[in-house]
């Protein structure tokens, strides 16, 4: 059982009162100077971040391949992912599942999102994020970027994206990238611990949840067919051409970065650590969509729940998981990310993390609630 779960609202920071609302004004900050910084087509001329790359890789000697904002923002992602993960680990360590997953995230930003990128980037001149795959990194997918690429790694980021993502999320759910690859949801899950209650729970948030998630995917399918149609014909269609750089520029702009990033991380404090994941991500939406009719489930035995409440208000991903339990409904949700904290803060074990066909589902509900299931 979670430790804590008594003084999670006596912290100031994570129950929105000024100091959560200083650190989500420093985020927001933080991303806009990232992101926009040194950009007169976006109003930003200085770019102090990069300026203070230049000077601590020039204070320390390094290559020049270390003078960059992104290595800077790199570095300090992946400090935060593993700060964040030894405190995770200190609080809920007693878990085997929250062990080794948090362990496995966190390994992997070090190694994949962050260390082999930098080696390429000093060898080769070429970077590439290896835990990161369409249609969440969308330019991956881009013929001016499969263009410049080694076959080794083509293969590897379509085969992952288009293949082996997909079987892995019927079998084994969203779940196996979600919570174990993806570097989003590992800040998420080990830097954002301290505000993963503050996801809103309400059916109005779930359905705009669905509206929006499912926009996001859609518009990232038709910015990549944009994108294809005009290598094959932009020479011949000026015009397209120059349509096509605007949907790659606003949704870089839009999606990129307001919404993964300026919004996403900067509102942490304020709205809990997987906005980004639950109302934006492709990714997330075309693997939760595989999962629906897969075989993850979250399941309930029957006639167990008290409703203490303790699973809804640990769900990161605004899912009320007591009520399913009240209902002895397993759940089955396109948005659960298999995180396991619902099972690990339910005090009687109700709730377990299962790959099962829906022939092994549980009996009848016996108990009826009001609420859309």
């Amino acid at each position: 059982m979670q430790a804590g779960l008594m003084n999670t609202y006596k912290r100031a920071v994570s129950s929105r009162q000024p100091v959560a609302w200083l650190c989500s004004a420093v985020l927001i900050t933080a991303y806009v100077l990232l992101y926009f910084g040194g950009n007169p087509y976006r109003g930003f001329t200085a770019d102090p971040i990069q300026r203070l790359a230049e000077v601590v890789a020039g204070g320390l000697a390094l290559p020049k391949a270390f003078h960059s904002k992104w290595v800077l923002y790199g570095f300090l992602y992946t400090l935060a992912m593993v700060v964040g993960g030894v405190f995770v680990i200190r609080r809920h360590g007693n878990s085997r599942y929250q062990l080794v997953r948090t362990s496995v995230v966190v390994a992997v930003q070090v190694v994949l999102a962050f260390a082999l990128p930098l080696v390429m980037k000093v060898f080769t001149d070429r970077e590439h994020y290896f835990s990161y795959f369409w249609p969440l990194k969308i330019e991956y997918l881009y013929p001016s970027y499969i263009l410049q690429q080694p076959f080794l790694i083509l293969a590897w980021s379509f085969l992952g994206s288009l293949v082996a993502f997909p079987l892995l999320a019927y079998f084994l759910g969203k779940r196996f990238y979600c919570s174990w690859i993806c570097g989003c949801g590992g800040l998420a899950n080990t830097a954002g611990e301290p505000w993963r209650h503050l996801s809103d729970k309400s059916p109005t948030a779930w359905r705009v949840e669905k509206i929006s998630i499912h926009s996001v995917l859609f518009i990232s399918l038709v910015a990549t067919a944009v994108v294809w149609v005009n290598w094959a014909i932009g020479k011949q269609h000026p015009d397209f051409a120059r349509f096509a750089f605007r949907v790659q520029d606003y949704y870089g702009f839009a999606i990129g970065a307001m919404f993964s990033g300026v919004i996403g991380v900067g509102l942490y404090p304020l709205m809990g650590t997987r906005v980004w994941c639950r109302f934006g991500c492709p990714m997330a939406a075309l693997l939760g969509l595989v999962q629906k009719f897969g075989r993850f489930r979250i399941t309930v035995k029957k006639d167990m729940c008290i409703s203490c409440g303790n699973c809804s208000t640990y769900c990161e991903m605004g899912i009320d998981v007591r009520a399913y339990a009240m209902a002895n409904t397993d759940v089955k949700r396109a948005a659960c990310v298999g995180c396991g904290m619902c099972a690990h803060v339910c005090p009687r074990g109700v709730l377990k993390i299962e790959n099962k066909h829906d022939r092994f589902k549980g009996g009848t509900p016996i108990r009826i609630y009001a609420v859309d299931l």
